[in-house]
């Protein structure tokens, strides 16, 4: 085992925030002149192609922490179905290609990200309890804020993980339980031995998705302003009313994603004059001229899609705050969030002793 310590950061569920985590802190950190390595040891994140994000993750981290090449590693194993129906039965004991793994990093502290929840992989003996308890990793459990049922959630990582555990990051914690957290929930943590290191309040961007990302999602064909896809669509709208009902419901959006029908020229005037980032036409209707027009000259990028406006909408929802942190500005989003609300230094303290 090398010298290198280790700090797994876990999550409960999938799409918590760890990788936003991991650059957050990681910036803290390096800002105090350590060393750092970063791996991931099993892959879970699939394209429909079969394509893996997680190398894209890896990439996207590797390069916003300027890591070279030995001190960041693809992950050990990517799970895959193909991957567990061809283990069943056979020896699927990780643990000598986990310190091997783990080895071939270098750096002072390595940053591992875990699984999508805590018993992911323990097919393989990879699961997070597994890790931390083969690396003498202390773990970083990032829990994403839905109610005061995160207590269970919680609780039982303690269980799991025991002292292994060094803290507990928060996030997306509406402004309405931000007191609640930290004047009940924060001590009775403490209590138990439970160190909150961090408490996020919800931020709108880091719940936003690129013009970008909706084109790959949806399968949309760019009608316009392919040169401005890196906006960000903070929420979505459906045009389906008369214009003078959606002129007034537009109004009291910011940066939406307006979906409506291909032939509703007027829809499409008075979505594109309010607070638009982007414009979904469901339809086979081609918009008129004056529509591109305007959209041109007001910089937003018009999207065409094959699918109706309901699958639309359920496309576009679900990429709400699932979607990949691959873009720069949502990186300094959270390295502020994480200064301002995380105790990078009680962390340190935890990991050394």
């Amino acid at each position: 085992m090398s010298n290198s310590k280790c700090l797994l950061i876990a999550s409960n569920r999938p799409y918590s925030g760890k990788s936003a985590t991991i650059l957050g802190i990681a910036h803290q950190l390096q800002k105090r002149q350590i060393k750092l390595g970063y791996g991931k040891p099993i892959g879970t994140y699939f394209q429909p192609d079969g394509t893996i994000e997680d190398e894209q993750d890896l990439q996207f981290i590797s390069q916003t922490l300027n890591l070279p090449e030995e001190r960041f590693k693809a992950p050990l194993l990517l799970l895959d179905e193909k991957t567990i129906l061809n283990s069943l039965g056979k020896d699927t004991n990780y643990e000598n290609k986990l310190i091997e793994y783990f080895n071939s990093i270098e750096g002072d502290l390595i940053l591992l990200e875990g699984g999508g929840t805590l018993t992911q992989g323990n097919l393989f003996h990879l699961s997070v309890p597994e890790i931390a308890e083969q690396l003498n990793a202390s773990v970083l459990l990032v829990v994403k804020y839905e109610s005061l049922l995160i207590i269970g959630h919680i609780l039982h990582a303690k269980k799991l993980l025991g002292d292994n555990l060094a803290g507990i990051l928060i996030n997306n914690v509406p402004s309405d339980a931000l007191d609640t957290i930290e004047n009940t929930l924060k001590p009775f943590m403490e209590s138990r031995d439970i160190d909150i290191l961090g408490i996020m309040p919800t931020d709108r961007l880091l719940q936003s998705v690129s013009v970008r990302e909706l084109v790959t999602q949806l399968n949309a064909n760019v009608l316009c302003r392919a040169d401005r896809l890196d906006l960000m669509v903070e929420s979505l709208t459906v045009g389906a009313m008369n214009v003078n009902s959606a002129l007034e419901y537009f109004r009291k959006g910011k940066n939406m994603a307006v979906v409506t029908g291909s032939d509703r020229t007027d829809l499409q005037l008075a979505a594109l004059e309010s607070s638009t980032n982007c414009l979904i036409l469901t339809g086979h209707t081609p918009p008129q001229k004056l529509i591109l027009a305007r959209a041109t000259d007001l910089e937003i990028p018009i999207l065409s899609v094959d699918c109706d406006t309901l699958s639309t909408v359920e496309i576009v929802d679900q990429a709400f705050g699932t979607v990949r942190l691959h873009e720069t500005i949502k990186v300094e989003c959270v390295q502020n969030l994480i200064e301002e609300h995380f105790d990078i230094d009680r962390l340190l303290e935890k990991i050394n002793n």
